[in-house]
Order: C-alpha cells, then structure tokens, then sequence
C-alpha cells in the first residue's frame, strides 16, 4: 500500500471528567470523577487507582478513597461537543461526528493546504487545548478502523501514526480488545480459545473464527485482524437512530417512569425539530450488577410524540424488569428509536375497533391530540426556551438525563 494514510479518528479525553477540571483548576491532578450513581467518566489519575465507568458510586471510593465526584452538566458538554466539531471542519469539510466526544475526518483533499496528515492531527490537537482547553487524541491511519485503534494507543493526550505498510506490525502485538467492538466478554471468550493478541486473531482461518464465534461475528473479527474496512468518511449523514440513557437509581417506580418520560420528551423533541419520525422503539436497562439488557417494539406507521414514546417505553422496561430484575437494582435507562423516516401528513384512522394501545397508532385520535399537544408544547419552547414547559412528574422527580456514549447522533 502506498500513498498517505489520511483518515483521522480524534477523540477527547475523559470528555467529562476533563471539561470540570477545566473549570476548576484546583481539581487538577487529582482523581476525579463525573457522575450520580455510577461512574460517568474519570480523570486518568483516578483510572490509575482503578476508577472507570460504568462503575457503581461505593465500589469507586472503596478502590479510591479520595475519589472526587462532581455531578454531571449535560448541557455544557453539548455545547462543548459542538464546539469542537466545528473547529474539526476547519481542517477538512469531511467531518463524521460518532458520539459526543469523538469524530472521524478524512483529509485526503486538505493536505495541500494544511500539510500532512500528521501535522494536520498535531494542528487539530494544538487548536482544540489552546482553543477549549481540553486534551484530545488522534489517531491516523489508512482505514476508519485502524484510526480508531490508533487514537486508543495515543491516549493520553497523544497522536499515533499508522503509516502505509506498517499496519501489521502496529496491529499485532495490541490486545485483542483494542478491536472495535470487542469488550470484556468478547475477550474473555477469545482468550478461552488462547487467543489474546491481534497477531493471534489473524492467524486463526476465518472458517475457525465463524465456528467459534458464529458467521457474521467470526467474518467480522477476521476482517478488522486483518485491517479490511473499504467504509468512507460520511460527512452530514442522517442520523439512524436518536436516542439519550439516564444512569442512577432507577429501582422505584415513580423515578424510573419520570425518567423515562423525560427521556421520552427529549428524544421526541430531537425527531419533531428534524422532521423525523420512527417506528422501531427501543430501550435499554442495566441493573445493579452491570448486566444489560434491551428490548425493543416496532409499530405499524412513525411516531414522535412524547407520551407515545414514553407509552412504549415505560411498557417495556417495566416487562424487562419483571422478568429479569430478580431482586437487583437499576443502574441505567436509556431510549432510543430508529427505522426513522421524514415525518409524514398525518392521515386519520378510521374508527373501525382497532386493539391496542391508541397513542401508539399514528392517526388515532389520541396520537392527533398528541401531536397537536406536542407542537403548542415545541413552539412555547422555541420562542420562550426550552425550561418554559415542563412536565408535572418530571419536575417532582427531577431525573438526571443524558446523551448515550455510543449516540448514532450529536444531541
């Protein structure tokens, strides 16, 4: 291979955790932490004493007594997040926000103006810590993929370059849980099969892997060994989901359906102010012992009005915790929906006994009540700001909501 390697993957550090030492200076150099109940994000000085997210609030201080912890400000790092994805644009039009604090460029047509790759990366790096403050990482590379896995080796603070026809030397040696998507689970399974290094995964045959690990999943891990990934930089993409997860205790009824209702008006608003509606509703719950699990339902037409989607929520997180809870608590509730569509006229149903939940019924009267409730609600906020209405519950409960890590879409 020949020629640049020019994708970049440019990731924050310790997002959250680095904005509040940022804006308190005395906190710096001190292990820090951001969250309500669990772990949202930690300072590298209280990772090095053990400290990580997703990790419950007692078994953080029990590793690290001195553990500073600062509630989050959810509405700061959106705007920081925002921020530094322009600044990003900068250095190439071909900007691919993946979450809140990480993004991907290809810089292929800006070399000419603003050098190689490499000192495009340290130029993001110096703009983004004298400009905001912040520390980030870079990685480049010659796929998305590799960046990524670049961009992980730099942190803390650094820049990696993965120049053409090295990327099998860089790889090999790194844990196999440096691959995209490969977590604790997946590592623990490889390493069941003696595998525990990126040079061992390659020289497993895809047919051993697809055996050991399934088709799709078996294809997948050998084509990130052995760096294949043909997928581009999509600058201004649609989002394909639109989603937010609130983490705390969530155990008691009245707080966890508060929760989800303003999960529910946050994540309708997002699709209302797009034009967008879905039909796949999603939810996600962890309990108190880092077990997750998700559920989802998919409605006949799109919907986006708040109490529909908080309907559809409430209705299956409380079925997966009748089921599954067996006794433990609720760390985490998220919502998300997709199989999103431009929001169509509203055609009226005719009233011929249809069963089911009628707000979960594009056309019903009741989902037509709802969308006309939902647009006095979004123009009041549009003129007066976004607190100007507010739910009843949500208000007596005062839920702690946020974007999730892995969102399809900047909040």
């Amino acid at each position: 291979m020949t020629g640049l390697a020019t994708i970049l993957h440019a990731d924050l550090d310790a997002f959250y955790a680095s904005v509040e030492v940022r804006d308190q200076p005395l906190l710096r150099g001190r292990p820090v932490a951001v969250g309500g109940g669990v772990i949202l994000a930690a300072t590298y000085e209280a990772r090095a004493l053990g400290v990580h997210a997703p990790m419950g609030i007692a078994a953080a201080r029990s590793r690290c007594p001195h553990l500073i912890v600062v509630p989050p400000r959810f509405t700061e790092y959106v705007a920081i997040s925002r921020q530094v994805m322009e600044l990003l644009t900068r250095f190439t039009p071909h900007v691919e926000a993946i979450s809140i604090d990480e993004a991907f460029l290809d810089v292929a047509g800006t070399v000419r103006l603003f050098g190689d790759p490499e000192t495009i990366g340290a130029a993001i790096r110096t703009a983004v810590r004298s400009e905001l403050g912040l520390p980030i990482s870079v990685g480049v590379a010659t796929t998305k993929h590799l960046a990524k896995i670049a961009s992980r080796v730099a942190k803390p603070d650094g820049l990696v370059v993965v120049a053409p026809g090295t990327e099998e030397s860089f790889l090999t040696p790194l844990p196999v849980g440096h691959l995209w998507g490969v977590g604790p689970v997946g590592e623990r399974r490889l390493a069941a099969y003696g595998v525990l290094t990126i040079g061992d995964l390659a020289a497993i045959p895809e047919s051993t892997l697809a055996t050991w690990m399934g088709r799709h999943w078996g294809r997948h891990l050998w084509q990130l060994a052995h760096n294949h990934d043909a997928r581009p930089v999509q600058s201004g993409r649609r989002a394909g989901s639109v989603g937010a997860q609130s983490a705390g205790a969530h155990t008691e009824a009245s707080r966890r359906h508060a929760t989800l209702l303003a999960l529910a008006d946050r994540v309708g608003s997002r699709l209302r102010r797009k034009g967008r509606a879905g039909r796949r509703i999603t939810v996600r719950v962890r309990f108190s012992d880092m077990y997750a699990v998700t559920r989802s339902l998919t409605l006949v037409a799109p919907v986006a009005e708040t109490t529909s989607l908080y309907r559809a929520a409430a209705g299956l997180v409380d079925g997966l915790i009748t089921e599954r809870s067996a006794g433990r608590g609720v760390s985490l509730v998220g919502l998300s929906v997709d199989l999103l569509e431009d929001a169509p006229h509203l055609q009226l149903e005719l009233a011929l006994g249809e069963e089911g939940d009628a707000a979960l019924r594009a056309g019903s009267p009741q989902h037509h009540r709802l969308r006309s409730l939902d647009a006095a609600v979004d123009r009041a906020r549009t003129r007066f700001g976004t607190a100007a209405v507010r739910r009843a519950a949500v208000l007596r409960e005062e839920p702690e909501v946020r974007s999730p890590a892995e969102a399809s879409e900047l909040p």
